[in-house]
């Protein structure tokens, strides 16, 4: 699975990474070699700062969601190789991270980021944007996280809590999501804190909305795709394992600013759904779904090449994040929606 629709993406706040935002990548030292030099074949080419950088350039020409956008990074890329702006001698890592810098100050978009791999990648492209994808996937969403489900208990006044700190791929998670669920089915109202979350798979969220309904799908956040100039419309799965939460028992959604990608997704469409009550601080602003794309042998852009759309709003939440209903600060948020629970379910 190469393409990872509003996929897992780190903050700068949440990650120790070769980029300064998107994905955390590998942080393996380039032992002491400059980009200025060759750092390998790229192609039957020297792999030097000119061709990482005219690569990147021309995959943004051509397939950056926003056209007009992706021509003025690729000219402004361009334009800082030719001044000598990346003439200075830089490690694999730090190319990476000033490369982010320089796109995401152009596209305020913190989905698009560069990686450096310590490692070769793959010569052919295909096979090198899915072996990376495989290991990304199994670092941060893999078993010794326990797919992303960090806690999950019952607490006074039968309230269930659910915190989830990354939306694994329902492959990989479905059997953890399910069992979750079924615990907190008996609760009286919910609690589901993605203050920590940042972002992961669309899918994984889709499933856990569907047991927040009584039946049949659920319209969400489709995707617009540059390519194909379509939207491809999305929905919550019309069955889940066991037992649902349904949709008269209160569920609320716990958001900060390091709430990011599939976390916001999944909040911003049961807040358009009318379904939640979404707590704490404006969220990071992610709506963009990305893709890896090889630009060299050591060398991956996170590419975007499509935007979210949600069929209630007609919009997302890109650059602006999911505006709480109730605005409190996040270290207050779990305090705030357990008062409310109370409120709501009264005396018992």
């Amino acid at each position: 699975m190469t393409k990872l629709r509003i996929l897992f993406a780190l903050v700068v706040a949440c990650a120790a990474s070769s980029s300064a935002t998107g994905l955390p990548g590998q942080s393996q030292s380039t032992n002491g070699k400059e980009i200025g030099s060759p750092l390998g074949d790229l192609d039957g080419n020297e792999e030097t700062t000119a061709t990482v950088v005219r690569a990147i350039a021309n995959q943004l020409e051509s397939g950056y969601v926003f056209p007009e956008l992706g021509a003025t990074m690729a000219t402004q890329l361009r334009g800082s190789l030719a001044a000598g702006e990346y003439a200075d001698p830089l490690d694999g890592e730090s190319l990476a991270q000033r490369l982010t810098a320089d796109l995401q100050r152009i596209s305020k978009d913190k989905h698009l980021a560069v990686e450096y791999s310590h490692e070769r990648l793959a010569d052919d492209a295909q096979v090198a944007n899915d072996q990376y994808d495989a290991e990304e996937q199994q670092r941060y969403y893999g078993n010794h996280l326990n797919f992303g489900f960090e806690k999950v208990e019952r607490v006074e006044p039968n309230v269930g809590v659910l915190d989830l700190r990354v939306f694994a791929p329902v492959e990989m998670g479905y059997d953890t999501a399910t069992a979750a669920m079924q615990f907190l089915a008996h609760t009286d109202a919910l609690i589901v804190d993605l203050r920590q979350n940042a972002g992961g798979h669309g899918e994984m969220g889709h499933l856990l909305m569907a047991y927040f309904f009584d039946g049949g799908p659920k319209p969400v956040s489709g995707i617009y795709s540059r390519e194909t100039n379509e939207i491809t419309r999305f929905h919550t799965p019309a069955r889940v394992s066991g037992p649902r939460y349904g949709s008269e028992k209160p569920v609320y959604v716990l958001i900060s600013e390091r709430t990011f990608s599939a976390a916001e997704a999944f909040a911003y469409d049961l807040q358009a759904l009318g379904r939640v009550t979404v707590v704490g601080e404006p969220s990071g602003g992610g709506a963009h779904p990305f893709e890896y794309r090889r630009v060299s042998p050591h060398y991956v852009l996170l590419m975007v090449t499509e935007r979210s759309i949600n069929p209630i709003t007609e919009s997302n939440w890109q650059g602006v994040g999911v505006a709480p209903d109730i605005r409190v600060p996040a270290d207050v948020a779990f305090q705030r929606a357990l008062q409310l629970a109370k409120e709501r379910l009264g005396p018992l």
